[in-house]
């Protein structure tokens, strides 16, 4: 078969069908900041072999996260993920990336999907979890959503200290709608934020993180008890799904919703994506949760079965009392972190999280021996934030230089903001040896 190229003739009828006079008009939504100026600096036409090439000698320029100490995190953890959990999730009777529509076909799906929801109760220490968000930012969204309906109110309060793209998903939900948002300044490591005084009779929740955006752990039930005494709710977010192996979870301290991004167990970087978005609450608000529940029951033979549940969403039949326009779920991501988290057990889980934690201690404890080197935090998991002698975005450049891959410099995620130009937000996981740390601190002796 042959394919012809367009005419002039046939480009313009095109675009009058459309009703467009340009192709230009059609990215005319798309901001001009946003937009590349001429063209993108490769060979115009290339045969397939060659352009394998090229891009290959292009992709070699790249440090992978395993070929070098590697210590990122702010939100995302190269954490080791076993082989056989790669293996089991490309097994034809589970690998779906998709949501269960024929309950009847896709029991084993839903068993796995109904595992998962267990475990993430009983991690976060909550009552219900749902069948997985798209990540943990979207959760993050869903809960302040879910929590103006509880409530009746419109106003969310954000701790300084949340993730600055979780903050970012908050807002453009929140711009489209008639919500009113505070975020306070981004709060540093080692200081006390004042949240509580910021809660009013208007405020609907209140969203905390632990561990923070800069590693800090946090109490959380002062802030829950005062959030309560103003009929608000208390969100907590998780972006280290791991450290609840190791510290009290936020039911425990009187979250009311718990969100969290599960990418830790089960799931690598994978360039960002696609991660697995986790979701709890009480049970008394199970029927304003957004996304898939999954329920166990007994069919007419009173064998063991799995269904899906109090299904309020937009693609199904009581849609006007949809509770969230989330399509889908991280079917895939959720079965991969299921299958680990198996694998873990209880006793494997808080162990793996107290080995990050020793490694995060002993990296903390090397890298504050380099002189002017101060690190922040009072108390912290996998990931601590230290404050350098010069611009951290120089300090990791030089860092990579040598390579290591140091961390994430606050700057990256919070621009303009002066207070954090000479802040690193260092993580160490179970992937990270002694000779890592060793590297670390000598690299950094000599870059500063």
């Amino acid at each position: 078969m042959r394919y012809l190229p367009l005419t002039e003739t046939d480009r313009r009828e095109m675009l009058g069908v459309i009703g467009v006079k340009s192709v230009d008009e059609l990215f005319r939504d798309v901001p001009e900041s946003a937009r590349r100026d001429g063209l993108v600096d490769l060979p115009r036409r290339k045969g397939e072999l060659e352009v394998e090439r090229i891009l290959g000698r292009m992709a070699g320029k790249n440090v992978s996260a395993g070929s070098v100490p590697f210590f990122v995190g702010a939100g995302a953890y190269r954490h080791h993920v076993p082989a056989s959990v790669d293996h089991l999730i490309q097994r034809s009777e589970f690998l779906t990336s998709y949501t269960p529509y024929q309950p009847e076909i896709t029991q084993g799906t839903l068993q796995y999907l109904f595992e998962f929801q267990t475990m993430v109760a009983m991690i976060t220490g909550m009552d219900v979890a749902n069948a997985s968000m798209y990540d943990g930012s979207t959760g993050c969204g869903e809960a302040v959503l879910m929590a103006h309906r509880v409530t009746k109110r419109r106003k969310a309060v954000l701790s300084g200290a949340l993730h600055p793209q979780y903050a970012e998903v908050v807002k453009n939900l929140s711009d489209f709608a008639d919500h009113e948002l505070e975020i306070m300044p981004p709060a540093l490591p080692g200081k006390t934020e004042d949240i509580i005084s910021r809660i009013c009779d208007k405020t609907s929740c209140v969203v905390v993180q632990t561990p923070d955006f800069f590693g800090e752990l946090h109490d959380l039930r002062a802030i829950a008890d005062a959030a309560h005494a103003k009929g608000a709710l208390l969100i907590a977010v998780v972006p280290e799904i791991l450290s609840l192996g190791a510290v009290t979870p936020p039911g425990e301290m009187g979250a009311d919703i718990v969100v969290g991004e599960g990418q830790s167990i089960g799931n690598g970087l994978n360039f960002g994506g696609p991660y697995v978005g986790l979701f709890a609450t009480r049970e008394k608000y199970v029927r304003q949760m957004p996304g898939r529940l999954c329920g166990e029951t007994v069919d007419a033979d009173g064998n063991r079965g799995f269904v899906l549940t109090l299904s309020t969403r937009e693609q199904h039949i009581r849609r006007e009392k949809a509770t969230s326009n989330i399509c889908t779920n991280s079917g895939l991501c959720c079965l991969a972190f299921t299958i680990h988290m198996s694998l873990l057990g209880e006793e494997g889980y808080k162990r793996l999280a107290r080995i990050n934690h020793a490694a995060a201690s002993k990296l903390a404890d090397r890298l504050a021996k380099v002189p002017g080197v101060e690190i922040l935090n009072r108390n912290f998991f996998n990931e601590f934030t230290l404050r350098t002698p010069k611009p951290a975005v120089e300090v990791v450049d030089a860092l990579a230089d040598k390579g290591v891959i140091g961390g994430v410099r606050a700057s990256r995620l919070l621009p303009g903001v002066k207070e954090v130009e000479d802040l690193l937000i260092v993580a160490s996981t179970e992937i990270n040896t002694e000779e890592d740390r060793a590297a670390y601190e000598a690299a950094l002796r000599e870059v500063l």
